[in-house]
């Protein structure tokens, strides 16, 4: 993929991670991505608490693997996508 750099002027050729495809242009993944990223603000959310209440707890450990979960399928997705760009 060729970018203009703005403060040279030249073109400059960065290649895009599997990861940033996908984000660009995989719907599923990207919305993968966004739920993964919604669990790990509210887990930040918790986690600045100095303490938990037991649904506050719960809903840690929960959160948690929700995100494993959302991790687990992004990692799928991607394996499968380069899989398909070496073929």
């Amino acid at each position: 993929m060729l970018v203009l750099d703005l403060k040279s002027g030249q073109e400059v050729c960065w290649m895009l991670t599997p990861r940033d495809q996908l984000l660009a242009s995989h719907e599923e993944f990207q919305k993968l991505a966004q739920e993964h990223t919604q669990y790990a603000q509210r887990l930040d959310s918790l986690t600045q608490k100095r303490y938990l209440t037991e649904d506050e707890k719960l809903e840690e450990v929960r959160l948690k693997k929700l995100k494993l979960r959302l991790k687990d399928q992004m990692e799928s997705i991607e394996r499968q996508y380069r899989q398909h760009q070496v073929a």
